[in-house]
């Protein structure tokens, strides 16, 4: 496969709308996936250290590694131990329409920052439905990467709210 076949196909991809595609020809696996900030992330085969995921032209960035099993590894982080671990960003969409607050009641304090850790289950925001609050717990274990939405803004079906870096 060469490039300009991974940009038809990349061209495609984004024609179409697709949130993920993943091909294999001649022995070469290629996975495409949209990242929380609707950039495409590519990954490719590749012998190399995975350095850090750079953004290069038309929304694409950097390939990521694939892993000895064959499936695209995540980028690895450095630890004070040095020993490498997995991240993985989740994204928490809105479930339903209504108004987003961080908060439950006015001037108290966030459910959660980023930077905050969160465990599955734990209530990240509420959103307001006529006049019923939801509230919107975390389907995973992690890290608050990414905040989308601003305090008392209005949210759609299926919009982003959260990035969670999970463990």
């Amino acid at each position: 496969m060469d490039l300009d076949q991974i940009k038809q196909i990349l061209d495609l991809v984004r024609e179409h709308e697709l949130s993920e595609f993943e091909i294999e020809h001649e022995g070469l696996r290629l996975k495409i996936r949209k990242d929380a900030n609707g950039a495409h992330l590519v990954s490719l085969p590749s012998p190399v250290v995975p350095a850090a995921v750079m953004p290069s032209v038309g929304g694409v960035v950097a390939p990521a590694p694939v892993g000895a099993s064959g499936a695209p590894a995540a980028p690895a982080a450095a630890t004070d131990a040095g020993a490498d671990s997995e991240i993985e960003l989740a994204v928490v969409k809105s479930p339903i329409v209504g108004t987003f607050y961080r908060s439950p009641e006015p001037g108290a304090a966030s459910f959660v920052d980023v930077g905050s850790a969160v465990k599955k289950g734990q209530v990240l925001c509420i959103i307001e439905a006529m006049k019923l609050m939801n509230e919107i717990d975390s389907e995973y274990d992690g890290e608050v990467a990414n905040i989308y939405v601003e305090n008392g803004q209005a949210v759609q079906y299926g919009e982003r709210l959260f990035a969670i870096r999970t463990r």
